[in-house]
């Protein structure tokens, strides 16, 4: 049983077979608060990695698969079927798993981004599921306690205008050429225009720091004006990007994402200043957040202290403040609050937990982005 008291979720998984770092993750937060009970895959489209991933994992048998169109007829077929899917494959490989599923009225759980094309993210919006099968997107930070609060201080006013919005997220970890090494699968597809799409570093981890800017501000984006580099000797995509942005009301922004930030691992970080305070929140540290009125001290936010009051931000907190929570729980807050909008009691999550349409906007702030910068950094809409 969930620790809710309710049954768990029947969950399948397609990707993530032995040796996918995210296919762990979601498993992992898929279990944490025991909403789902992952009981079928097509772990891998490689056949014998598929049927050896799903031995390992406990799978039965006949519920191991070697194709997704089939599990997605098969499941659907059987009254002990999947309820959700989990889709955890190379971007190029997203969209035609999620048709197939939520054609077949299966709940679906997609990691980011959306699609590896724009066409493809427009045809999945126009996707009628079966029996209203619903969609989440795994802009996992989104799920962290003090995102919620900074959300809320946000639309609280407590901020006043909106003016100027930073977010950032540098790595190194594709400083050199690790793809062209052959023992790199994650960086191989992601540096490859086929599987990944026309963004790179864009996509791996600048939508990231998109929605994360977008989630907390509420701010709509009208224009932007990147320049994506590829500094890496030989490589196809970005590996660099420095875009500002223009939001209707006047506020503007400006987002860094790098993977050849060499010392750094995993930097992202948000700031947000208005007319009246700003704050600052950084992933590596996320129990934390800074909030500043003019011309008061700084006081430090803490996830589940005294000072944190907001709704929506105590609906992540598992343990006591003091007590760190991190990536793997916030993950697992986005699985828990969609478990409970799929079981038709999540009312309350509604509006909280990223969609179809913040992917499809995902999508077109890539393919913006893309435009721009091979139009020496023109100011490009956002738009179809």
């Amino acid at each position: 049983m969930a620790e809710n008291g309710k049954r768990p979720i029947r969950l399948g998984m397609v990707g993530g077979g032995k040796g996918a770092f995210i296919g762990y993750v979601h498993r992992i937060a898929s279990r944490l608060d025991g909403d789902y009970q992952l009981v079928a895959g097509a772990l891998s489209s490689r056949a014998e990695v598929a049927r050896q991933s799903g031995k390992d994992l406990g799978l039965a048998e006949d519920r191991i698969y070697t194709d997704f169109a089939a599990m997605a007829r098969a499941e659907a077929a059987r009254e002990d079927g999947i309820e959700a899917v989990a889709i955890v494959t190379p971007n190029h490989m997203h969209f035609a798993p999620a048709k197939a599923f939520l054609e077949a009225g299966i709940h679906v759980i997609c990691d980011k981004p959306l699609t590896s094309s724009i066409d493809d993210a427009y045809a999945l919006q126009k996707i009628e599921a079966k029996n209203g099968a619903k969609f989440l997107l795994t802009h996992n930070y989104t799920g962290y306690p003090l995102i919620r609060q900074a959300r809320e201080l946000v639309r609280s006013g407590a901020l006043g205008k909106i003016r100027v919005v930073q977010a950032e997220y540098p790595q190194d970890w594709l400083a050199e050429p690790v793809e062209k090494s052959g023992n790199a699968p994650g960086a191989e597809w992601r540096t490859d225009p086929a599987r990944s799409g026309a963004g790179g570093a864009i996509g791996d981890i600048g939508t990231h720091a998109y929605n994360l800017l977008r989630y907390v501000t509420g701010l709509k984006t009208a224009a932007v004006s990147a320049d994506l580099d590829h500094f890496v000797e030989g490589r196809q995509l970005d590996d660099n990007v420095n875009i500002m942005l223009r939001f209707e009301g006047g506020a503007k922004g400006m987002l860094w994402a790098s993977q050849v930030a060499v010392g750094c691992e995993n930097g992202l970080q948000l700031r947000v200043y208005g007319e009246k305070a700003g704050l600052e929140w950084r992933q590596d540290n996320p129990n934390y957040m800074w909030f500043t009125e003019f011309g008061k001290p700084r006081q430090l936010l803490t996830r589940g202290g005294a000072i944190n009051g907001a709704p929506a931000s105590a609906m992540g907190v598992r343990v006591p403040s003091g007590h760190p929570e991190g990536y793997l729980e916030a993950f697992a807050t986005l699985y828990s609050q969609f478990a409970a909008i799929i079981r038709g009691e999540g009312d309350e999550f509604e509006g909280l937990l990223p969609t179809l349409d913040d992917g499809v906007e995902g999508m077109e702030f890539i393919m913006a982005a893309v435009e721009s910068s091979r139009n020496d950094s023109r100011w490009t809409p956002l738009s179809r």
